[in-house]
């Protein structure tokens, strides 16, 4: 559930904030934290990439996205807000002696037990072989190279279902509707990620995108035509191109760019679907 405030301030009217009341502390592990500089949009101090800057100091959570404990059975001990990623985590206690971080999906609690293996019981934060998970069910974090970790469907809310067995794929629908094909040894986690709500959430003002690492972005047509493509004339212009462009001249509006022959595109199965205007 969404939460907000009582309008104090014009800023708060509209400021919303995730349900927090689901995690259980407030403090990381700290054996599992450490300092990563951001590149901040700057290399060797200029600006190279746009929009970037500034930011809160984050402490990097270290997680295992991999098979890092296969086989050994594993003690969600808490429920923790990461900075660097939309979804919460989760702290586990491996039988090992071991501790590390998980991506925790929606409606994991403290004190389940989950086991990464190949085959396992179809529960939630369980990890296992893509071909033992029956059609129907909602998966996250799917590995697409053998021992790489997982690469897919990582952000808060997200999940692919299983739509087919196939030989040696397994056809997802990812959350884009796009089917695609994955060889049916790697591995998937099950279940829908955490903080459902995440995309609901209103900023509320610009000192919390500020917070969040962004810096402002001005539209086009208010720069100086030596700016930006759509730029300069007197009062308020058109466009004046026929097909929209970035600012650094090249096409973006219905332009396709992805590779014609990226190694990918054979597992593809049916392309994502356009969204209505």
């Amino acid at each position: 559930m969404i939460k907000k405030y009582k309008p104090t301030t014009p800023a708060r009217r509209h400021y919303s904030v995730s349900d927090y009341s689901v995690l259980t502390t407030d403090e990381p592990f700290k054996k599992l934290t450490a300092f990563k500089k951001r590149k901040v949009g700057r290399s060797k101090g200029r600006i190279t990439v746009r929009h970037k800057g500034g930011g809160h100091k984050r402490l990097y959570r270290s997680i295992f996205f991999g098979e890092e404990k296969k086989g050994i059975p594993g003690l969600i001990k808490t429920i923790e807000y990461d900075p660097n990623r939309s979804c919460f985590i989760s702290l586990v206690s491996y039988e090992d002696g071991e501790w590390g971080y998980i991506l925790a999906p929606q409606g994991l609690k403290v004190g389940d037990k989950i086991i990464c293996d190949e085959k396992t019981t179809l529960k939630k934060g369980n990890r296992m072989m893509l071909k033992n998970i029956p059609v129907g069910n909602f998966v996250h974090n799917i590995e697409v190279k053998s021992d790489a970790g997982g690469k897919l469907v990582k952000s808060a809310g997200s999940s692919a279902s299983v739509v087919a067995q196939d030989g040696k794929y397994t056809h997802l629908k990812m959350p884009s509707s796009e089917v695609r094909k994955v060889i049916d040894h790697y591995y998937a986690s099950v279940g829908q990620l955490s903080n459902v709500e995440h995309k609901m959430i209103s900023i509320g003002k610009a000192g919390r995108s500020r917070h969040l690492g962004k810096r402002p972005t001005v539209r086009g047509t208010a720069m100086n035509a030596v700016d930006h493509p759509y730029g300069g004339g007197e009062g308020r212009t058109k466009r004046g191109t026929r097909r929209p462009k970035s600012i650094y001249g090249k096409v973006t509006g219905g332009k396709k760019t992805r590779k014609k022959k990226r190694y990918s595109n054979k597992f593809i199965v049916s392309r994502r679907k356009k969204k209505r205007k």
